[in-house]
């Protein structure tokens, strides 16, 4: 499949919310994180396989994507990968630790360094085929998303050499050499965009950039340092005809900056009301789709409590489009799912916003 026959979906409620113009059967929900440690069947298929591993095995990482799309009746699947899995294809010495994250073979200091790594020019087969498989079992109402790491957040894995609760290094590079900084997201920038266009080309039916630690940064650095490479990354993919997400962690203060990236919906995190976030989004660059916003340790709250969040949620995403400040909302949490969340609590969470029992 290439991007000339993607798959031609007139009832999937997801691409329904987000393109303006068309109204959805019903409100359309997925999770980040909703492929994963919360579901029985995943710690079964993953035993004894490395994740970094997981993601280049086509039949199961296409199990994978599937499970909580057959389980939880969510709108869309999201591809299972890693915000790392372009730079590991490229051949960066990398792998995901457990319980701690992505850890690099050598971390980057020196623009020699940066001169170094690798870039992502060929095909990744093995994750083509994995969409080729998920395509053929999702139906014609299920939307396929796609997904890459934000240049930032994959630099920061990079500078800092794995997961940091500070960012001290990444932001000493970004301050005491500016150089080096801007040539090191010069460099990420095109192995994030060929490991998007293979995705598109293997027929996904929306996108998600992922910018899981921009929230550490000002407004003003990261419209320095970050924008015009997230920027660069959605443009390339603009002529695609898919809907584009942008999403950050603790990104509240940096809604309207990352809203000018160019992506037609917004994800917001779960500590700023969807009404506000609409306002700060639609204040700098017009009415967008939002994405959003259940904070994730709601679902252990009971489901009374999860009816009420989800009410208000709502209310809020519907008082956003009425105000003008906002087209469309996408249900979502606020972040990922929390690992050891009740796989029966995202279900009934599922349910709730379909408006169903």
């Amino acid at each position: 499949m290439d991007g000339m026959t993607r798959r031609t979906l007139n009832d999937a409620p997801l691409l329904d919310a987000a393109v303006p113009g068309r109204t959805p059967s019903r409100t359309p929900v997925w999770f980040m994180r909703q492929a994963g440690r919360s579901l029985p069947e995943y710690r079964q298929v993953r035993e004894g396989i490395d994740m970094l591993d997981s993601c280049f095995m086509p039949e199961l990482l296409a199990e994978i994507t599937m499970q909580p799309v057959r389980r939880h009746d969510v709108d869309a699947a999201i591809l299972f990968s890693d915000i790392v899995v372009p730079l590991k294809a490229a051949g960066v010495g990398v792998e995901i630790v457990a319980g701690r994250g992505p850890v690099m073979d050598e971390a980057i200091r020196s623009r020699a360094d940066v001169d170094k790594l690798a870039i992502l020019e060929s095909d990744v087969p093995e994750v083509t085929a994995g969409i080729e498989i998920i395509l053929d079992e999702l139906t014609d109402s299920q939307a396929l998303i796609g997904f890459v790491g934000a240049p930032f957040t994959l630099a920061s894995y990079l500078v800092e050499g794995g997961p940091s609760k500070n960012h001290e290094k990444t932001k000493a590079m970004m301050h005491g050499e500016p150089e080096t900084w801007h040539a090191l997201m010069q460099r990420l920038t095109p192995t994030i965009i060929r490991f998007l266009q293979l995705q598109i080309d293997a027929g996904i039916d929306a996108m998600q950039l992922f910018d899981s630690w921009a929230g550490f940064l000002t407004e003003r650095d990261y419209r320095e340092f970050v924008l015009p490479y997230s920027t660069e990354i959605l443009g390339a993919i603009e002529d695609a005809g898919i809907p584009r997400i942008h999403f950050g962690v603790g990104t509240g203060e940096l809604l309207g900056a990352m809203s000018e990236a160019g992506s037609e919906v917004m994800g917001v995190d779960w500590r700023v009301p969807l009404d506000t976030a609409a306002a700060r989004i639609n204040a700098v660059s017009g009415p967008k789709v939002l994405q959003g916003n259940l904070d994730p340790a709601m679902l252990f709250a009971g489901r009374s409590v999860v009816e009420q969040e989800v009410a208000r949620i709502t209310s809020e995403a519907a008082a956003a489009i009425a105000a003008g400040h906002a087209t469309g909302h996408i249900f979502n949490l606020g972040h990922g799912v929390l690992p050891n969340t009740p796989a029966e609590a995202i279900t009934e969470a599922v349910a709730i916003v379909h408006g169903e029992n």
